[in-house]
């Protein structure tokens, strides 16, 4: 089934300045654990008609006959250049052309060595495809702009690693987003200079991911600047969105950043317990560089490296000016996004701005649940709220409450009462919408996932996993 869609050579058509062609792995067995089945239908695919047989011969054995390409590209990895990077455990299996007329990338994780595995095995464990699962899904439906997983198969090897107890179980998986291209594929090119393949890519790269502005822009000096432009919003707005859902990625290195502004390559990640902006997910990030609150600030620093790459062919004063919107953009959307999590669409700035910062001050102040804060919103959510605002939200986490973080909860009724009393009942009914559908009461805090790992380590029971899976999907 998979080895009979129209794949398109778009990145491989560019030439071996950009890759190189490599084999899958051969693994002792394929047992599909997890199948996407949400995704088929962009790819034009009926899931009923698509066996677990037709995944594992695509995307476990790797049979077809088109080539592999791991991907070249440098990155700066916790502040320092690394020009001996590249798709170290995968590779872009293929490209094709969904039903909305958009270009993906099917991408492998776990599938073997290639040329730059710099002596590791190019191997995936299974609980880390397990947790790169549940976490595109979990990002997925707090509206994280993310790539998802397509499928994932246990492989029958043991590998050793040593963050885990081993030997440990092998998977490999399918990842399946807009692009692999990244920002350290072009710091790579100007790591040698060659500002005619810096050119050549971004050329490609503005014609399938930001074609409107060939219609919108004139010369080419002017498509590139506003590329760039609509890459910074874009990457702001992915920082936002992180930080609305409570996601601290661990690791934005700036070979984990992409060219289209979306959200890939989970490792280490974690969701916040409790609002702390030093929160930091990756043990060995042991400054906090990556921490939950430096989040926006390092896909800034992140996009100013690019620039610096990208200032071969763009003129500085262009870069200077579309990164100079990024905290405008970030702000805008992290304080939408946070008023759709109290249940509001339309504030008034003033109104807006205050109600945010009360809603900071009291989350970190009282260190309760940052999910269980907004899940309880959704739960409690009364009409009669409007009427009394000694009503509104009572943390369930009482022990954390203090006199003076209960100080902080009366002051942050105050505009949340005043602000449903210009409201209707009909509106009244879209807050309680809005609530529902903004905040999930399933948190994927770490826990809840070691759990899930536990039924399948000591049971080989994936029954807890599937039901997670599920409980994501639909926003339970």
């Amino acid at each position: 089934m998979f080895l009979s869609l129209e794949y398109e050579p778009a990145l491989e058509s560019l030439g071996y300045d950009y890759f190189d062609e490599v084999t899958a792995a051969e693994f002792p067995s394929h047992i599909l654990r997890f199948r996407n089945d949400r995704l088929l239908p962009l790819l034009g695919l009926n899931p009923q008609e698509v066996t677990d047989a037709d995944f594992i011969q695509a995307f476990g054995k790797f049979q077809g006959v088109r080539p592999f390409l791991a991907l070249r590209y440098h990155g700066y990895q916790f502040g320092e250049y690394n020009p001996r990077l590249g798709d170290g455990r995968g590779f872009l299996y293929g490209q094709v052309r969904g039903v909305d007329g958009e270009l993906y990338d099917f991408g492998t994780k776990g599938s073997g060595t290639t040329p730059y595995s710099r002596s590791a095995d190019g191997r995936l464990t299974l609980k880390g495809g397990v947790r790169e699962v549940l976490a595109a899904e979990a990002l997925h439906s707090l509206g994280v702009r993310t790539s998802r997983c397509l499928s994932m198969i246990e492989t029958g090897e043991g590998l050793w690693r040593g963050d885990e107890p081993s030997p440990t179980r092998s998977s490999v998986m399918i990842r399946l987003n807009r692009s692999h291209i990244r920002f350290g594929t072009f710091e790579r090119l100007h790591f040698f200079k060659r500002k005619d393949l810096i050119e050549k890519l971004l050329d490609h790269v503005i014609e399938e991911y930001y074609s409107h502005i060939l219609a919108q822009a004139g010369e080419k000096q002017q498509q590139y600047a506003e590329f760039y432009a609509e890459l910074v919003q874009r990457t702001a707005k992915l920082a936002a969105q992180w930080m609305a859902a409570g996601f601290c990625h661990a690791v934005l290195n700036t070979d984990n950043m992409s060219i289209t502004g979306e959200s890939f390559d989970y490792g280490p990640y974690a969701f916040i317990p409790t609002y702390n902006p030093e929160f930091t997910a990756a043990y060995f990030d042991y400054y906090g560089r990556y921490s939950y609150g430096n989040q926006p600030a390092i896909c800034r620093l992140n996009l100013e490296m690019l620039g610096s790459a990208l200032g071969a062919v763009i003129p500085e004063a262009d870069l200077e000016a579309g990164l100079a919107r990024f905290e405008e953009h970030y702000y805008l959307t992290y304080r939408e996004l946070m008023l759709n999590k109290l249940g509001f669409e339309q504030v008034s700035e003033p109104q807006a701005d205050q109600l945010l910062t009360l809603t900071i001050q009291f989350l970190q102040a009282s260190q309760v649940g940052y999910h269980a804060f907004f899940g309880e919103l959704s739960q409690q959510f009364e009409a009669s709220w409007r009427d009394d605002s000694e009503q509104i939200l009572n943390p369930n986490s009482s022990s954390v409450i203090t006199e003076e973080t209960s100080l902080l909860l009366t002051k942050w009724r105050e505009p949340y009462h005043h602000l449903l009393q210009s409201l209707s009942a009909a509106e009244l009914e879209s807050i309680a919408i809005r609530l529902k559908d903004k905040n999930p009461q399933t948190a994927l805090l770490r826990p809840l996932i070691e759990s899930v790992w536990a039924a399948i380590t000591q049971e080989d029971n994936w029954q807890p996993f599937y039901e997670l899976v599920q409980r994501l999907q639909n926003k339970q």
